[in-house]
């Protein structure tokens, strides 16, 4: 209990900024703004954003704001100039640009009808978003249709892309008024520390003006994620994203640089296809539009850490439970080391719960999504009471044989099947999960907490009671061999400062090591 409190403590620690990241009395020059919430995605030709739902938007962002940025104008969008004009907020008008060249023509030609109905509100239009990046238009044909909707507008014309494709595209200069760069550390090639992401932002706006003289540069995206997997040394949290949106305010402040933080709200649909941290960069959180910083209150990564605490010390006193309840049943004098492994089971379990259940509820998306990652927590919460049902008993962990084999061969008993189904689903997703890291990892969550809370009983059990007899089963042999595979590759994959990944890596060659030593 005493472990767990003081972990949970420490991990509930909350950090005050000099500034905070939206504060009413002082205003952010201009963040990013995208209508979508709950089920919306601008995947989907069919969606249309209602101007009741953009006015209320609008209304709470005019409140940190002085203006917004927007990324294209069908879906409903066109209606934000307008909107935005009632609530005293300036809009840089976003048009999006793909290869689809008549949808093109659409987003363009709505551009200019709301540059010129709204000429006091639009103060600049950017031309496409990443579409080099991208690799969806010629550097030539973007510079031709900027010069054309420049000559048919009175306000300033941009293009925004990273700042590489700035400088290996220099001829876009001649086209723009003003240079747009995105700046986003966390999404380097070499991925920056959230403690240096201000100092690396500075480093590239000098980098980008001395490459382009005379040009203002405007930096059209800056920010952090607050959930999702770590890249290198770049760990997603609230601190970290708070600590970077304030310190990055500050320095645009000191440097008289203009900025537009990436972004006001949670894009939830951006999870489908960016995963965790593609939905965690807003300011505001996506369906209840609140905001995760309010102004004057310190910030912490586990804001319900209290809560989470009890949930952990509860389910650690389940644990125990179960070995004790298991020794009325069946009474013996076990030695001490069962003891401890229960011990070591419910403290790891009840530290790890708590951190599982935020990670849930952020990296589950959809129906599929909450059914893989909520049946995986369960296995794991399962996995150190019946681990302690086994200790105290004496028992071998089941292999799959005894679960799913023919009948005469399989266990009879409730507590054998469920400790067997608890391991199968653990290894069965954790596979998955590693085929991700190895073959498309760039948006794959590293589960390392309900993987920990779960293999360290089974190891455990493994260890202290060994099987005797049988042959060691090709199932769980070629389970064991890709997790070990796995381990090495992503391990060096990731590098050595992501924790997140050797933390998994770890977890990995223990469930590889306990389906090794499996008998049937």
């Amino acid at each position: 209990m005493g472990a767990i409190a003081a972990v949970w403590w420490w991990l509930g620690i909350p950090v005050s900024l000099p500034r905070a990241p939206i504060d009413p009395n002082d205003k952010v020059q201009c963040i990013s703004y995208a209508p979508f919430r709950n089920n919306q995605t601008s995947l989907s030709p069919a969606t249309q954003v209602s101007p009741q739902q953009i006015a209320e938007d609008l209304a709470q962002l005019a409140k940190i704001s002085h203006c917004i940025r927007t990324y294209a104008t069908d879906l409903g969008l066109d209606q934000i100039p307008g909107l935005a004009a009632k609530a005293g907020l300036k809009v840089i008008q976003g048009i999006f640009l793909d290869r689809d060249r008549k949808k093109n023509a659409t987003q363009v030609e709505t551009a200019i009808r709301l540059a010129k109905d709204y000429p006091d509100t639009i103060i600049a239009l950017v031309v496409g978003n990443e579409v080099l990046l991208r690799k969806e238009m010629a550097a030539s044909d973007l510079a031709a249709t900027i010069r054309s909707i420049k000559a048919q507008v009175s306000v300033p014309v941009t293009y925004a892309d990273v700042w590489e494709f700035w400088l290996s595209n220099r001829e876009l200069s001649d086209a723009v008024d003003f240079v747009t760069v995105h700046i986003l550390p966390y999404w380097e090639n070499v991925p920056i520390r959230a403690e240096d992401a201000a100092a690396h932002a500075d480093e590239m706006r000098r980098q980008i003006a001395a490459a382009f003289p005379g040009k203002e540069i405007f930096i059209g995206e800056i920010g952090w994620p607050s959930e999702g997997r770590m890249r290198e040394s770049a760990l997603p949290s609230r601190i970290n994203q708070a600590r970077v949106v304030s310190e990055v305010l500050d320095l645009a402040r000191r440097e008289h640089f203009r900025v537009n933080l990436f972004e006001a709200y949670d894009e939830g649909w951006k999870r489908e296809i960016e995963g965790t941290v593609g939905g965690s960069w807003g300011l505001f959180d996506s369906e209840q539009r609140m905001p995760k910083y309010p102004p004057g209150q310190p910030v912490s990564n586990f804001p319900l850490w209290k809560l989470q605490m009890c949930s952990g010390m509860a389910l650690a006193i389940l644990v125990f439970g179960a070995a004790w309840l298991t020794l009325r049943r069946k009474p013996r004098k076990p030695a001490f080391a069962p003891w401890l492994a229960v011990a070591l089971s419910a403290t790891t379990a009840g530290i790890l719960f708590g951190v599982a259940e935020q990670r849930l509820v952020y990296e589950s998306y959809g129906t599929g999504g909450w059914l893989v990652w909520g049946s995986l927590l369960v296995a794991a919460t399962a996995s150190p009471v019946l681990g302690a049902n086994a200790l105290m008993s004496g028992r071998a962990p089941p292999s799959f044989f005894e679960v799913l084999g023919p009948k005469g061969h399989h266990t009879e008993s409730v507590l054998v099947t469920l400790h067997g189904l608890a391991l199968m689903i653990t290894v069965v997703i954790g596979t998955a999960t590693a085929i991700g890291l190895v073959f498309d990892p760039r948006f794959i969550d590293f589960p390392f907490a309900p993987l920990t809370m779960a293999a360290v009983p089974f190891a455990a059990v493994t260890l202290l009671n060994p099987p005797t007899k049988g042959i060691r089963p090709l199932a769980e042999s070629i389970f064991s061999g890709i997790f070990v595979a796995t381990a090495i590759y992503t391990g060096f994959n990731e590098g050595a400062e992501n924790w997140q990944s050797l933390w998994t890596c770890a977890a990995f060659l223990l469930l590889a090591v306990t389906l090794l030593r499996a008998r049937a």
